[in-house]
Formats: structure tokens, sequence, C-alpha cells
């Protein structure tokens, strides 16, 4: 006679792909982050659900891709604002913010949902925490972003070493 099946030992399904679609960071240019993404090990456990960006109080916060605002209000006296990314089954959230958005409004790249404020997040100087999530799953939100922005700085072509004659590498003359 079998039981009813178990989990034991059950490998946890696979994070969903994040299709790098950002077209840009949601405050400043390239800003610090100051903690970063720390998944949880179990949906109540401890971790960092989303990673804390370096803003200061007042900067805009933009969107990072297309999509259509599901949430822009007060949560545990924090102002928040979520994304519903287009064509996607990801949302961002963006916390603590004062929205210029509501609820329903559609988004494009850049645009601004609101901007930071200076008391309500759990950093210690003002900070800019993001958010990603598939249906109830956190992801990391760095992940959003093509390698273009996440690099450090500007791309640079440098000159080839020139080799010693006879090595059969070098400029071809």
């Amino acid at each position: 006679m079998s039981g009813p099946p178990t989990t034991e030992g059950a490998v946890p399904a696979a994070a969903p792909l994040v299709p790098a679609l950002a077209t840009a960071w949601p405050v400043g240019t390239r800003p610090r982050v100051t903690r970063g993404w720390e998944p949880p090990a179990s949906a109540y456990g401890p971790g960092h659900r989303g990673v804390d960006l370096t803003s200061a109080a007042g900067a805009p916060v933009r969107a990072v891709a297309a999509g259509r605002v599901s949430f822009a209000g007060r949560v545990a006296g924090r102002g928040v604002v979520s994304v519903a990314l287009a064509g996607t089954a990801l949302r961002t959230t963006y916390e603590p913010v004062t929205a210029t958005v509501r609820a329903g409004d559609e988004v494009a790249a850049g645009d601004r949902v609101g901007t930071v404020e200076t008391t309500g997040g759990h950093c210690v100087t003002p900070c800019l925490h993001w958010g990603l999530l598939s249906g109830e799953t956190y992801l990391d939100p760095l992940s959003l972003l093509p390698p273009w922005l996440r690099s450090t700085g500007p791309s640079r072509l440098l000159p080839l070493a020139e080799a010693p004659p006879g090595t059969g590498t070098g400029h071809l003359r």
C-alpha cells in the first residue's frame, strides 16, 4: 500500500530565467549596491529579498523596464511602487518611495515612478530597496540588467603588445 507522495529529499524547482530587459538603473547611473540579494532558505526565513542602492533622499526613481503599475501606496509605513513588467510574469518593487504614479498606469522604461523617501527604509542613510518577483518567488533584481549596465565603467580598446621579431605574431605589415 502506498501513501501520499513526499517531498523529502526533493530538489527545489529552479528559479525562472530572468531576461536582461532593463534599460537603466532605477536610481542614478551606476549606484553602489550597499547590500546584495540574499535569498531566504524558506518562505519566512531570513534573507534580503532585493538589493539596496545608494541614493539621495528625493532622488527620482525610474521604471527599469516597460510595464503596468500594479501597486502604489504604503505598506507598513513605507511607500512602495510595484510594476508588472510587460510580456513577462515578473514584477519589480521599489521602496521607500513617494509614488508619482497610480495602480493601473502604464510606464515605459525610464519613466519616473516616484522619489526616494527620507525615512522608512532599512538603510542607515537614504537608499532604494529594489526587488524582483516571479509570482511569490523572490529573484535577484540585478539579473534584469544587461552586462553593459552592470559594468563599472566604459569599455576601452587597448593597444596590442609588440611581439618580438620572428615570432609570427604581432602586426601585419
